[in-house]
C-alpha cells in the first residue's frame, strides 16, 4: 500500500456518532439518526436490576485504579463526562467487574467510551466484548473505528476487513474502510473498489455529511 496520508482533507470524519454502526442514520439515508442515550441508559440500568436478582451485591463503587476494577479500565471515568454520563458508566463497570462474562455490559460500555471519545477504553471494551461473542460484525466496525481514532489505521482496516468477512453486506465496514484506504494510506483505487461493492448493495449510500458515495466515487475516478 501506498503512504499514509491525511485525513483532513475529508469532507466527512470517520468515526462521528453516526458512523457507529448501531446508528440508524447511516448510510442508507442521509445522516441525522443518532443513538438514543435513554436506550443506553436504561440497558445500562437494565443490566443491574438482573445482576441484583441474581443475588449480586455491589458495596463498593469502582474508582480508577481500585483493586478489582474491569482490567485495563482504570481512569476511564473522566471529568468530561455529564453525570448522568459517569452514573451509567461506573454502573456499566461495577456490572462487567462483577459478571465479566456479560457480553451486553462490554458492548454497551465499549458505546459509551465510543460517544465519549475514550478510544482506548472503547478498544479494550469492545475487545472483551468480542471475546465472548467474536462473529458480532457491528461491534468489529466500531473497534475498527475507534482503532483509527486511536491512530492504528493498520488494526482500523484489519478490523473493517473482518467484519466484512463475518458480514459481506455490512454497509457501514465497507464505507469506512474505503476512507481508511483513501485518506490512511493513499490508495484511491482500493477506496473506490471498496465503495462500488457498498454500492452494489445500497446504490443511494450516504456519506455522513450527506453526500452521495456515488458522488464520492465520481470524483475520485475523475481525478485518476
Amino acid at each position: 500500500m501506498a503512504d499514509r496520508g491525511s485525513s483532513q482533507s475529508l469532507p466527512f470524519q470517520l468515526g462521528e456518532e453516526d458512523m457507529r454502526s448501531s446508528s440508524p442514520g447511516f448510510p442508507g439515508k442521509p445522516p441525522g439518526g443518532t443513538v438514543k442515550r435513554d436506550t443506553l441508559f436504561f440497558t445500562a440500568f437494565a443490566c443491574l436490576v438482573i445482576g441484583f436478582v441474581a443475588g449480586i451485591v455491589f458495596s463498593v463503587y469502582k474508582m480508577p485504579g481500585v483493586p478489582g476494577s474491569p482490567a485495563g479500565l482504570a481512569g476511564s471515568i473522566s471529568s468530561g463526562l455529564s453525570p448522568e454520563q459517569a452514573r451509567v458508566m461506573e454502573s456499566l463497570e461495577r456490572v462487567v467487574a462483577a459478571d465479566p462474562e456479560n457480553v451486553q455490559a462490554w458492548t454497551q460500555l465499549g458505546h459509551l467510551y465510543f460517544d465519549t471519545d475514550q478510544y482506548q477504553q472503547a478498544i479494550e471494551a469492545y475487545g472483551r466484548s468480542l471475546a465472548l461473542d467474536p462473529e458480532n460484525a457491528d461491534v468489529v466496525t466500531d473497534l475498527g473505528v475507534m482503532y483509527r481514532r486511536n491512530g492504528q489505521p493498520e488494526k482500523a482496516l484489519i478490523s473493517f476487513e473482518r467484519a466484512i468477512a463475518i458480514n459481506p453486506r455490512h454497509e457501514t465496514a465497507l464505507f469506512n474502510m474505503g476512507v481508511v484506504l483513501l485518506h490512511d494510506f493513499n490508495d484511491r483505487v482500493g477506496a473506490i473498489n471498496t465503495w462500488r461493492q457498498l454500492l452494489e448493495l445500497n446504490p443511494v449510500a450516504y456519506a455522513p455529511n450527506g453526500q452521495l458515495v456515488s458522488d464520492l466515487v465520481d470524483e475520485l475516478l475523475a481525478e485518476l
